[in-house]
């Protein structure tokens, strides 16, 4: 078999030159390669990875706020309990005819003692005693005032 320059083969009868001096390109013309995009059965997962990203952030305040929601919540429920037992405390105090006041105030956790009053009311054989606890927030701007509990004894002097 004689030989033949590149540019007359034909393989298939396929080829048309795309130019006086473009060589042969068995697969057609030059293309470039496009971007990268992942294939696969994975490629979902690599292409969500940015998407998942940004709905978190989105999602992250609501999040924070159901939180500390929560923990309020919780703050609220742990003031009324100590503002029972300080009520309860000076009560019993007030029934044997001590002062009530400090009895009050010892009967809280020291963080809640300073935001904490006690009243109380006289009235023939038994004593009521009304502690009144300030909420603590944990958003400034988040108010929930008091917490008030009454607790009533028989006098027992």
């Amino acid at each position: 078999m004689p030989y033949k320059p590149h540019r007359t083969y034909k393989p298939h009868g396929t080829y048309k030159p795309h130019g006086p001096y473009q060589p042969y390109r068995p697969h057609g013309p030059y293309k470039p390669h496009k971007t990268y995009k992942p294939h696969g059965p994975t490629a979902h997962r690599l292409r969500d990875r940015g998407q998942v990203a940004i709905e978190y952030l989105g999602f992250l305040p609501i999040l924070l706020i159901v939180a500390m929601a929560a923990v309020q919540l919780g703050l609220v429920a742990y003031t009324a309990q100590q503002a029972g037992t300080a009520a309860r405390a000076a009560a019993r105090s007030a029934s044997l005819g001590e002062a009530y006041g400090h009895t009050c105030r010892a009967a809280i956790s020291d963080w809640l003692a300073d935001g904490t009053s006690c009243e109380g009311y006289p009235g023939g054989d038994e004593v009521t005693v009304t502690a009144t606890v300030d909420i603590p927030s944990i958003v400034p701007g988040w108010d929930f005032g008091p917490a008030r509990k009454s607790a009533t004894m028989p006098r027992d002097h």
